[in-house]
Parts: C-alpha cells; structure tokens; sequence
C-alpha cells in the first residue's frame, strides 16, 4: 500500500491544495506546516502553470502571481526537499502535462520522487493518455492519480480498476472553484467505482465550506479544498499561514 493510500486509513481524509510560491515559497513552507499541524492528510503541491485549463479564476491569478514572482519547478523541488526534512505528511504534485514535458518527463518524476513527493495529479492528461506518465511514475513509486467525472459514465469502471492512490472524483463540471452548492449525485458515481476497486475515493472541486466537506465525506472517503484555500492567501498575503491552518482545522473537524 503506499503513503497516499495509507492516509485514508485513519478516517475521511481531508486533502488541501496550494499553489506553490503565491506569494512566495517561504509562505508556502510555513503553509504546509501549517497545514500539516491542523490535520492535513495529504497535501496537493500546485507548480503553476501560465495556462491552467482546469483552474478557475482563484488560483489561475495563484499561479500568475507565482510565476511572475520568479517560482520556478527546480526552486518547488528544493523546497519540498527542505521540508521532507521533518514532514512526512504525503505531498501530490499537481500540474499540467506541459509543465512535466518541458521538464522531461523522466526528470520530473525520478526528480519528485527523489526529493519526496508521493503522487502526481495532471488534470489535462485523459485517462486514455496516461500511458505517458504512468509508467514512469509507477517505476519511481509515484501514484499517478485518476480522475472520475461526472461525465465518465461508462469508462468509471476500467478507470477505477487502474487507479492508485485514490481516485480523485470531480464534483462538477467545468473548472475549480468556490460553489454554493454542489448537485450531482456523488453518491451513485462512488457506488459504481466500489464495484471494480476498493481504492479509496476523495471529492473536488467546488468544495468550500465545513457543511460541503461532512457532506461530500459522507458519500467517499475524502475531499479535496484548493480555491477556498488559495483565496485566503490571496486575501492575506505572507500573513496567510495562520490563517489557512484555522481553515483546514474547521475542514477537518466537520470531517469526524
């Protein structure tokens, strides 16, 4: 079983993103701490990208911010390397299929996997073409995660079957956001997956407050907050570390 896996052994697991280097990356290390203190899981490690087309407009200015304050890939690295010093809370890359190709995807992901990471989350790779990645992953002992969507219907089942991890099921259509409500039947499409694979199943996208969270974790076996969180440190700058990690304890209380 790996670290991702594992960390829904303790119960619904809460997994909060982050777009690395918003503001900067020294926020971003003491983020994560907070993060980590307050119950995060697993953490979700977004390297920006200048056209992140499953991203709304919260954390595509994230990652705007971030590139135009000098964050680069190897600087993330050097900066999850820092803190595997002393956190051994499972990190997932998240990004795009042009920021792991302009790397090398080779590099990429014997570099993550040197440096700690656990997983790799690329929302724009369909599960059709992960060939590309998976392989490669799967011989660094990376999870390259899955997505489901509401959309999936009949491929639900051959994707669950291959999934590692946990199966990132997405909530809604369209792109991340903050939503006042989320109404599709999450219930029926986590209930098709259990029917091919036991690997566990955490909700995104839209995902905003504790109410939506005990709802959502009631139906799966996790969920994922990004634009909630990545909003708080638009608001709050380099003084959104404390604030964030208040964010996640409410998240993660409303989860037990």
């Amino acid at each position: 079983m790996s670290n991702i896996s594992r960390a829904f052994d303790g119960g619904k697991a809460f997994i909060p993103f982050i777009t690395c280097g918003d503001p900067d990356l020294e926020t971003t290390a003491k983020i994560v701490r907070e993060m980590v203190a307050n119950g995060a899981d697993i953490i979700e490690l977004g390297i920006p990208f200048s056209d992140p087309t499953a991203e709304g407009p919260v954390i595509q200015q994230a990652s705007l911010r971030a590139l135009r304050g000098g964050v680069t890939t190897d600087k993330i690295f050097d900066m999850i390397r820092e803190l595997r010093k002393d956190i051994t809370t499972p990190f997932a890359i998240m990004t795009y299929a042009n920021v792991v190709f302009s790397y090398g995807t080779e590099r990429f992901i014997s570099t993550a996997a040197e440096v700690g990471v656990d997983g790799l989350i690329l929302p724009d790779v369909p599960f059709e073409e992960k060939e590309e990645f998976e392989p490669v992953c799967t011989a660094h002992g990376l999870d390259f995660i899955s997505f489901v969507a509401p959309t999936s219907s009949d491929r639900i089942s051959r994707i669950a079957r291959e999934a590692k991890g946990f199966i990132y099921v997405v909530s809604s259509l369209g792109v991340t956001g903050v939503r006042s409500a989320i109404t599709t039947d999450i219930g029926s499409i986590v209930g098709l997956i259990r029917q091919s694979t036991d690997v566990p199943c955490a909700v995104g996208f839209g995902i905003s407050t504790p109410e939506q969270a005990k709802k959502m974790s009631s139906l799966s076996d996790g969920v994922i907050v990004g634009s909630a969180i990545v909003k708080i440190v638009g608001q709050y700058g380099r003084d959104s570390a404390e604030k964030v990690g208040e964010y996640v304890a409410r998240i993660k209380r409303a989860l037990m």
